[in-house]
């Protein structure tokens, strides 16, 4: 039995495998199946979680204690109006807890922004200039250039996204020049940076296409014994 069921789902597998592989010769209706059950089962499987991990034990069982039920009557309610907005004439319900969920969830990707990189980033940068940690003069100059570059590309990086400018004499709007070539570097560390990130998923894509491929082959040959 356990060697059928391994062995449907390796022909499970290796048939969508073959239907996500057959956009390589351009979209068509096997494709937008496999990505539609993916997307289905992704869904089906992030509303499960959600249930069991987060509403049943954080908010359903809760409220079978009186002395919990006045702190959980809150977030039910918010949570309850959000179903409003499955209905357009009745969308309004749900605002007050939309807002609520935004305004959380964007203080919450600020604050990770804050504690996660910002400062680690300007703690590095710091770091970088350490000198006690080199152990002779050629590691002294290498932890100069390295900090240096270090704390260059974060500062230029930063310069980027500063976006006051004075009103020039003929109505538009300029940066100082200054500030003007600072954010041109920082577009190039910027750009450095899109670049790395680009071929690690390009990497880790091409990773995943050769171990599918793999499987497929091996697969197949076990077939013809």
């Amino acid at each position: 039995m356990s060697f059928s069921i391994d062995f449907l789902s390796a022909i499970i597998g290796l048939v969508l495998t073959l239907m996500v592989f057959s956009y390589l010769i351009g979209d068509n209706p096997l494709f937008r199946f496999a990505i539609y059950l993916f997307i289905g089962s992704a869904s089906g499987y992030a509303a499960a979680v959600v249930w069991h991990n987060v509403l049943t034990p954080k908010l359903f069982e809760p409220l079978t204690d009186p002395a919990q039920l006045l702190l959980l009557i809150v977030p039910l309610i918010l949570s309850i109006s959000l179903l409003a907005k499955l209905s357009p004439r009745i969308s309004w319900i749900g605002n007050f807890a939309m807002a609520v969920l935004v305004g959380v969830g964007a203080a919450t990707a600020i604050g990770g922004a804050l504690i996660g990189t910002l400062i680690p980033q300007a703690l590095a940068s710091m770091d970088g200039l350490n000198f006690r940690t080199a152990t002779s003069d050629s590691s002294a100059l290498y932890k100069l250039f390295e900090g240096a570059v270090m704390l260059t590309g974060t500062v230029v990086t930063l310069v980027y996204f500063q976006f006051s400018a004075k009103r020039a004499a003929d109505g538009s709007l300029k940066r100082n020049s200054i500030i003007e070539l600072l954010a041109w570097l920082g577009r190039i560390f910027i750009a450095i940076t899109f670049g790395v990130l680009f071929a690690g998923v390009y990497m880790t894509a091409l990773t995943a296409m050769i171990e599918r491929w793999s499987s497929v082959i091996n697969f197949v040959k076990s077939l013809l014994g």
